[in-house]
């Protein structure tokens, strides 16, 4: 068994733990709240940015697949833009609560890079299968995690410009999620 392939299918799932430690333990103060939500904003607006381009091809749990090589938008910066989004919220959402700091926002980074670099090792073999040189190329030029400054603007087969209806429409879960979470920590400031 692939340890990967079991970890990509529960992905939706890691984070319920660390939020529920979050919003029990949360301790927020006005600049814990201000820091954290300008951290996990950033994070969503570069998801929303992703699957605004993507669309819901990137919201499966089955079968780690890809219908085509996208490297539009944030994919011109950084080959994994929404794991990259996903780990700047988490990290966001732990500052705002003010969690058992610094304990929880670390043990949040170090969690969700591994498992997201587990993922990408077994997403990133069937990349290569499926797009080949076209792949290696685009590998070479965009890093995976750390963003470029400068989009790469290779040659690419298939090309897609963003459209914030469907954006919307294959982040409304996570839109969903993330405002309930804002919420819930929000609350333990003003209940106290």
């Amino acid at each position: 068994m692939d340890i990967r392939l079991k970890i990509f299918e529960m992905r939706s799932y890691t984070p319920i733990p660390f939020l529920l430690v979050m919003v029990i333990f949360a301790a927020p103060t006005v600049d814990s709240l201000i820091a954290g939500f300008i951290v996990a904003v950033l994070g969503e607006g570069i998801r929303f940015w992703g699957v605004s381009i993507a669309g819901s091809e990137t919201r499966t749990t089955g079968a780690v697949g890809a219908t085509n090589l996208i490297t539009d938008g944030p994919f011109g910066h950084v080959r994994n833009p929404l794991y990259v989004g996903n780990i700047l919220m988490y990290i966001g959402c732990s500052v705002m609560s003010n969690a058992l700091p610094p304990y929880l926002t670390v043990a949040t980074f170090l969690w969700f890079s591994l498992q997201y670099h587990l993922i990408v090792s077994r997403e990133e073999e069937h990349l290569r299968t499926a797009f080949g040189t076209e792949y290696e190329t685009y590998c070479k030029n965009v890093p995976r995690f750390m963003p470029r400054l400068l989009r790469y603007a290779g040659e690419h087969s298939f090309h897609r410009e963003p459209n914030i209806s469907r954006g919307i429409q294959s982040e409304m879960r996570t839109l969903q999620a993330f405002t309930a979470v804002i919420l819930l920590i929000a609350a333990r400031y003003f209940i106290g």
